[in-house]
């Protein structure tokens, strides 16, 4: 099982390559040359194969230019199915917003109710409290400051 295939080394293609852009060089020696030296060094690079990465990963690839990447369009809807998105997406936007509204309403009848109800225990807790009317505001002047701090005015013609 001899073959006279002949294996070649990133060294002997790099050495080929070189001669043919120095053999370039001596040829002609104008401003051309140096953009032909570019573009064959751009393609010295791309023919040559990459050995593995010194950082070991072996999975991640070269990047590239977001220029250079190819962007494909999305799936083109006719029209009727656009028609139909937005009135779907319009039915659902009404649909949340009764939702959001109803919860709003049932939030603001339950506030209303609890402002009714603290009115109503404040009422009755005036209506059941002992009152005890003092005339004689000189007694005010005697009494110690604990008890001043309990008495209270009151308007008892409402009551």
């Amino acid at each position: 099982m001899t073959t006279d295939e002949k294996t070649t080394t990133a060294e002997e293609i790099l050495n080929d390559k070189l001669s043919e852009i120095s053999d370039a060089n001596n040829a002609s020696v104008t401003g051309n040359t140096k953009k032909a030296e570019v573009k064959k060094e751009k393609s010295l690079e791309q023919q040559i194969p990459k050995g593995k990465p010194k950082s070991g990963r072996v999975w991640k690839e070269e990047r590239k230019r977001f220029s250079s990447l190819v962007k494909t369009r999305g799936i083109r809807l006719s029209f009727d199915q656009k028609q139909k998105l937005r009135q779907d997406l319009k039915r659902v936007k009404e649909m949340s917003r009764a939702i959001k509204a109803e919860i709003q309403a049932r939030k603001e009848a339950k506030k209303e109710r609890r402002r009714a109800n603290l009115k109503r225990a404040e009422e009755n807790q005036r209506k059941s409290e002992i009152v005890q009317v003092i005339t004689n505001t000189a007694k005010l002047k005697k009494i110690k400051r604990k008890h001043l701090r309990m008495i209270q005015k009151r308007d008892t013609l409402n009551l």
